[in-house]
């Protein structure tokens, strides 16, 4: 007997007919001899129209009541998921963050697991029946509700499957696997049987929305099996495990991009020593996230800097940069938020030279100048003006081998969470 974890995305349980079909599923992997846990995200929209709702109502909501709204999603969708099942004349549970024993930190609207206490799930599995438990929220330990942010059902699914030893953690989604690229951006993109959890881990950070960084983070930190599958198919899915085995040359394996990219310079710092630690300090108290850095050769004592962020903190980050005025002499500070990032990601990079000039060399074809770039062991990263991504990714994508003999077809809306 095998314990798996299942986990399915709002879109997979939007409609009642998408319900009954994830029901259905669900109800034959566990008459395969499996004891199943399943976690689930809000149904389809839900979660935006409970945002928009209470901004009709205050515009600016305190954090706590925001989680006690948005949990309601989940807890809609075990619920009904609960009940179907048992319509279909199978056992099932429905257990909410807190009552699974999701124990997290007080913070609010992106909270952090701190531990788990899965006593009433198990005795659920034990009883014979399905425990169905809602993704992204817990709660603290003084009794808070709370919820975990973005990829936040990922990350209860990848968590539990850890702390109950769990044969293997399915993810369901709308595509049925992990692949070179975005499909609907190159047709020929192909889907990969194994992925290392380095190299996932880079394609989540650089914009491959299918899995949530945090999720695969906590997946390599406790050597849990991921399995990235689709809802509506019973196509073979694609692996993530510690180690995939590189196939004959193909040195890298995917190719990211993020639209959400704005670069900040400062200009005429004077080059002292702390000053780097005070800015970005400074940037990290107020929660922004800082990507690439880069800064020039000093001249006459002054040097300039650009880093990029998020283009939705970048007015947070002017207005800390204009508050460090008092510690940091700099004679301007400008942003630009019209940029995007595209990045090749493979552990073959590491002992192949000439990755990144072939890289360089495919962006300079297409017309575009590069910005920025950043390097790691298995990744290359560029910042470009976004008027031709979509001929950039192509055009990597072909450049590295990886086109598929065969376009690819994948539709269906993307899940939230």
């Amino acid at each position: 007997m095998s314990l798996i974890v299942m986990k399915f995305g709002g879109s997979s349980v939007g409609t009642p007919e998408r319900m009954q079909l994830v029901a259905k599923r669900i109800i034959e992997r566990q008459q395969e001899g499996n004891q199943i846990i399943v976690v689930v995200s809000a149904m389809g929209d839900t979660t935006d129209d409970l945002i928009d709702q209470s901004k009709l109502l205050n515009s600016n909501p305190p954090a706590r009541e925001m989680d006690m709204l948005l949990s309601v999603g989940e807890q809609i969708s075990v619920s009904l998921l609960a009940m179907t099942i048992n319509q279909l004349g199978h056992s099932a549970m429905s257990f909410t963050g807190w009552q699974a024993g999701m124990i997290t930190e007080q913070e609010h609207g992106k909270a952090k697991l701190k531990k788990i206490n899965p006593s009433r799930v198990m005795a659920a599995l034990e009883s014979g029946a399905v425990a169905i438990v809602a993704g992204f929220q817990g709660m603290s330990e003084t009794g808070e509700i709370t919820t975990l942010g973005r990829g936040g059902s990922d990350t209860t699914a990848v968590a539990i499957a850890a702390e109950v030893g769990a044969d293997v953690c399915e993810i369901y989604t709308d595509v049925d696997g992990i692949y070179s690229t975005d499909p609907r951006v190159v047709h020929r993109a192909r889907k990969l049987d194994y992925i290392s959890y380095d190299e996932m881990l880079e394609l989540a950070h650089l914009g491959a929305a299918v899995l949530h960084p945090r999720a695969v983070e906590y997946a390599k930190h406790n050597n849990v099996k991921l399995v990235v599958r689709s809802s509506f198919t019973s196509n073979e899915g694609t692996v993530v495990r510690e180690e995939a085995s590189m196939e004959q040359g193909v040195v890298v394996s995917g190719i990211a991009f993020d639209k959400n990219v704005a670069r900040v310079s400062i200009l005429g710092v004077e080059d002292i020593p702390g000053v780097l630690a005070t800015v970005f300090g400074s940037l990290a108290d107020n929660e922004i996230d800082v990507d690439i850095i880069v800064q020039s050769g000093v001249q006459d004592g002054k040097a300039d800097f650009s880093f990029t962020i998020s283009r939705n903190d970048v007015d947070a980050a002017m207005a800390v940069i204009e508050q460090m005025r008092e510690k940091v002499s700099y004679s301007a500070a400008t942003h630009d938020d019209n940029l995007v990032k595209v990045s090749i990601v493979g552990a073959g990079m590491v002992s192949n030279p000439g990755v990144a000039a072939k890289m360089f060399a495919t962006i300079s074809a297409v017309g575009i100048s590069i910005k920025m770039v950043s390097t790691s062991e298995i990744k290359c990263s560029c910042v470009i003006e976004p008027d031709k991504l979509k001929e950039v990714v192509q055009a990597l994508h072909t450049a590295y081998g990886l086109d598929a003999a065969e376009e690819v077809f994948v539709g269906g809306p993307k899940d939230r969470r």
